[in-house]
């Protein structure tokens, strides 16, 4: 079986592929200071839950934001499952060219979901929001190439700053007021961010589908992470939503870089 390790800067989303499908997926909060072996520790006890061990896993492909982490992966993997890890970055066989100024700087996750696109789902033009830690919108073109995008705060990073930096607003639930005019403080607060954030996606996605200088009916639009499915509720923008993306794209460059 192949395990897939997509490190975020929030959490870290594990998956195993038993060749048909993704037979168990775990999550685990990214602490960056723990060890490897803690992290094996971890791993230990999600294949146990589902009546697996180490030697159960033939492969591993990993994709990182945390640097730190990505050495503690780096290093744990021979150790406890025996063979090599494919750490995907810009100078992996990816399938897809990374065509922008700087491709060392574009993160892994973001090169992960364009090839996801191209090789899985219809290739481009496309544009995929991912909601994180950050939200990137990633802009995969017409042939298929990865051209950029852009990177804002995620909505929780921006209300946990909101609520830090003004000293009588709290923390309020993700979720749309009864009314864009909030009557009271929470249903402002919701209308600023939720409703706000809602805003930032729509108005960014239609600038980058007229960047695209594509017919925006050409462009589809994709979202994946935690909170996509509760955005997809209060906008029209998102085509579909695709909960494994960044797994299936390591899986299928994982695949390449088999010869399979």
């Amino acid at each position: 079986m192949l395990l897939a390790v997509d490190i975020g800067n929030t959490n870290i989303h594990f998956g195993l592929w038993d060749g048909q499908k993704w037979r168990v997926t775990w999550r685990a909060r990214t602490v960056a200071n723990k060890m490897g072996d803690e992290y094996a520790v971890l791993l230990r006890n999600f294949l146990h839950s589902a009546a697996l061990d180490f030697q159960d896993v033939k492969h591993v492909v990993l994709a990182s934001v945390v640097p730190v982490l990505t050495e503690a992966f780096r290093q744990l993997v021979p150790r406890y499952f025996h063979t090599d890890v494919l750490n995907i970055n810009h100078m992996v066989n990816t399938g897809i060219q990374v065509a922008v100024d700087l491709p060392e700087q574009v993160g892994a996750d973001r090169i992960v979901n364009a090839a996801a696109v191209k090789m899985l789902y219809g290739g481009g033009p496309a544009i995929v929001i991912d909601f994180g830690t950050a939200t990137t919108f990633d802009v995969i073109s017409e042939e298929g190439a990865y051209i950029g995008g852009a990177i804002s705060p995620g909505i929780n990073v921006a209300l946990d700053a909101l609520v830090s930096t003004a000293a009588r607003l709290y923390k309020v639930e993700l979720t749309a007021p009864p009314s864009p005019i909030g009557r009271n403080t929470t249903q402002a607060m919701q209308s600023g961010v939720f409703l706000g954030y809602v805003s930032l996606v729509e108005g960014l996605t239609h600038r980058l589908k007229n960047a695209l200088q594509e017919e925006s009916t050409q462009v589809k639009v994709i979202a994946t992470g935690g909170l996509a499915p509760l955005f997809n509720q209060h906008t029209d923008i998102i085509d579909e939503i695709v909960d494994s993306l960044t797994l299936d794209g390591m899986r299928v460059i994982w695949e390449l870089n088999q010869g399979l």
